[in-house]
């Protein structure tokens, strides 16, 4: 292996920052400026300031490396600041909408300047290898804020945003339902490549599976639905406590965007208002409404060492991947990830070639998938960025995969995201296991 010297390792970096902010001016080139200030939501936040504070985090990077570094406004880091308190008293998440000041120009310019300082930042400094890697973790929380921006712009504006496409996905492959056999055993959790990943991803360790069995395919419309038909929102047993009082607190019929129109299910979403495609995966459900359609079918949610060993695991060779079809980077014909830009769940059965050596498919994008893993540290955690990940180990359950609104260079059969049980604004859908 020829290693690369420290100006070919800083022009690397470069290229991933400037492609990295390019996608996210992408996301938000067709909104108009008043689209930047409304928070529909105490959950989520308006454009503007998902747009200054991904600029925001490099400025507390750069401080992490440089002692000496002089923060752009004292103004502006207490509007942008989410949660990190090591950099003073956070903004009030909920009350991120009712800002005016400073502005979406003044944002923008922001936005502009820290590029500056960045690059500027990339060339003059000499960086070790974990200054790398903090700069590093930078490109990938951003693009954990594009997909939350995603995320905002359907409760935001849905069917009147407008996106820049690619050629409709056509798929042409018979499917069948049904779940395939895993065989159990010890398994090595974690990742397992060279390139970057979270410090949540490692160590890497053992884990003890018994076999199992899991679906081929995530949950789809069309089954859920007949979870629904069924008497599912309204039959006690199939819910966890908390999750049937979210059921009749906030009066869930069925996942979020979903709405009847002359007796007929629709949904409101980037494609407009349309019919139930029945043979997409169910999205916007939460982890409740997933774990009770499970025990109505007479199943339960894999655990994440299953739903892992299920997409990553070569039983014919005994070796791990990093992904379900090999150890080579997403393309669009193996996966619905952001570069897609197909903006919506693909039928399940589009990307045969994205297969896992077990069998499963399209376990890499169109829908976040639940597992019923609580999100804690892997024994031997070490944080790599403190109050990043860490301060979240409590009530949260893990979900792999991606959807179609994560970039294809922040996802990896290892990665995982973590929400809490009630949510289900995020592209999250689900697929089924059960004991042998």
């Amino acid at each position: 292996m020829v290693a690369i010297t420290q100006s070919e390792a800083k022009e690397s970096l470069l290229g991933q920052f400037r492609e990295t902010r390019k996608r996210t001016l992408e996301i938000v080139k067709n909104l108009e400026t008043d689209d930047y200030i409304v928070q529909t939501a105490f959950f989520m936040s308006p454009p503007k300031w998902h747009i200054g504070h991904v600029s925001w985090i490099y400025e507390a990077i750069m401080s992490k490396i440089d002692k000496d570094y002089v923060f752009y406004s004292k103004e502006f880091s207490e509007y942008l600041n989410s949660y990190y308190q090591q950099f003073g008293v956070p903004h009030d998440k909920g009350l991120r909408g009712v800002v005016s000041r400073p502005t979406v120009d003044q944002v923008f310019q922001y936005f502009n300047t820290i590029n500056q300082r960045v690059e500027k930042f990339i060339r003059c400094k000499t960086l070790n290898d974990e200054q790398i890697k903090l700069i590093i973790i930078g490109f990938h929380h951003e693009c954990q804020h594009q997909e939350l921006l995603v995320y905002d712009l359907q409760h935001l504006l849905a069917e009147q945003y407008r996106p820049q496409r690619k050629n409709k996905i056509e798929n042409k492959q018979d499917v069948e339902k049904k779940s395939i056999h895993i065989t159990g055993g010890l398994y090595v959790m974690g990742y397992n490549g060279s390139e970057f990943c979270y410090d949540i991803e490692l160590p890497q360790h053992k884990v003890f599976l018994n076999d199992y069995k899991i679906d081929v395919y995530p949950i789809t419309n069309q089954q859920y639905l007949e979870f629904m038909d069924d008497g599912g929102y309204n039959t006690y047993k199939y819910w966890l406590s908390d999750g049937w009082e979210k059921v009749k607190k906030n009066q869930w019929q069925a996942p979020m965007y979903w709405e009847k129109i002359n007796d007929e299910w629709n949904v409101r979403d980037f494609a407009g208002i349309r019919k139930i495609n029945p043979n997409e995966p169910v999205c916007h459900v939460s982890y409740y409404e997933a774990d009770a359609y499970c025990k109505w079918a007479g199943k339960r949610l894999p655990t994440e060492a299953e739903w892992e060993k299920a997409a990553c695991w070569n039983e014919e060779k005994q070796e791990k991947t990093v992904y379900p079809w090999g150890n080579e980077l997403p393309t669009t014909e193996k996966c619905n990830l952001f570069e897609s830009r197909y903006w919506r769940c693909t039928d399940i059965g589009t990307f045969p070639e994205g297969r896992s050596k077990s069998g499963c498919q399209q376990m890499i994008g169109d829908v976040w998938e639940w597992t019923s893993s609580e999100f804690m540290g892997y024994p031997g955690f070490k944080s790599g960025f403190e109050e990043y990940n860490d301060k979240w180990f409590t009530n949260q359950k893990v979900l792999k995969g991606g959807s179609f609104a994560t970039p294809n260079m922040s996802i990896r059969g290892s990665y995982r995201n973590f929400f809490r049980l009630d949510e289900r604004w995020l592209f999250s859908g689900f697929r089924c296991a059960e004991d042998i």
